[in-house]
């Protein structure tokens, strides 16, 4: 049983909408059942960036959550930010990233520049 597709337009159509991808998950490929999986989907997501949009990432958080996941110190982030006051001066929010330490905790620690761009 397919649906007649529509854009969604309320939290009420929302979801009805993820109660039918869940019914449709798992469709097999090049079934009629896949497709309206994927244009389902496709309306959820632009439904909740329009209704429910994240907000950026905070970039000190982005650091933190890094050290935290690699178990780093503040002296490891001396290579790519600078000298240990500079680093305090970050971690503290008392200084904005430069685009030099931006491109180094890219490059060095794979911190995605949207997270660390606010």
């Amino acid at each position: 049983m397919t649906t007649t597709l529509k854009p969604i337009k309320s939290d009420k159509e929302l979801n009805q909408a993820l109660e039918r991808i869940n019914e449709l998950w798992g469709a097999k490929a090049k079934t009629p059942e896949r497709d309206e999986l994927e244009v389902l989907s496709l309306l959820v997501e632009k439904y909740e960036e329009e209704h429910y949009p994240i907000p950026p990432s905070d970039p000190v958080e982005a650091i933190k959550f890094m050290m935290d996941q690699n178990g780093l110190s503040r002296t490891d982030l001396q290579e790519f930010i600078g000298g240990s006051g500079r680093v305090s001066e970050i971690l503290n929010r008392k200084r904005d990233l430069t685009l030099a330490m931006i491109k180094r905790l890219h490059h060095g620690l794979k911190i995605p520049y949207d997270s660390l761009i606010n």
